[in-house]
């Protein structure tokens, strides 16, 4: 298996940062639309550089509905709340479930090395996860409504979904060189 070339880790990487800033701040300033649209064109600049288009699609499509479920049920149970964005009541907003596609464009380019270290995709997950809530709560994006609850929450839930999204990033990877496909 052939791996991402490092300028474009480098570019995934510094592209999904850009992406979740503009979708965090963009739900603070009650701007929700701006952040759902850059990252959109992040997604859709990542499908086309893909070598396998229809693959990376796939993964977006399923990070995606795996995000909507978790975020709507954070939602549902009363553990977090979000400033702006919310289209449906009670379903996780726009810019979230543009969060997770984003999200999504970096599993088989920026954290590749990490599909084959599932407990260590477990660890990075449970902390990195809750930092990420964390740090969108401190911008005025979202409001932990029971903070250790949601905290604990997202760490046991991003400690499950990291891997499992990791495995769905294994076989819908647009990027990789596998026997069998032209990369």
């Amino acid at each position: 298996m052939n791996c991402p070339a490092k300028a474009q880790v480098i570019a995934n990487f510094v592209l999904f940062q850009l992406g979740w800033i503009a979708c965090v701040m963009g739900a603070a300033k009650g701007l929700a639309w701006a952040g759902t649209v850059c990252a959109t064109l992040i997604v859709a600049w990542h499908v086309w550089r893909a070598a396998r288009p229809i693959d990376e699609i796939n993964l977006v499509l399923r990070v995606v509905l795996t995000g909507a479920v978790f975020d709507t049920l954070m939602l549902q149970l009363g553990l977090i709340s979000y400033a702006s964005g919310v289209l449906v009541a009670g379903v996780a907003p726009h810019w979230i479930l543009a969060l997770w596609a984003l999200f999504a464009t970096s599993l088989n380019v920026s954290m590749n090395w990490l599909k084959a270290r599932r407990v260590w995709a477990a660890v990075l997950g449970a902390v990195s996860g809750p930092l990420s809530y964390w740090a969108a709560v401190r911008m005025g994006a979202a409001t932990f409504d029971k903070p250790l609850a949601a905290v604990a929450a997202l760490a046991l839930g991003w400690a499950a979904i990291m891997p499992l999204l990791l495995m769905l990033a294994k076989r819908n990877d647009g990027y990789t060189h596998r026997l069998g496909r032209a990369a």
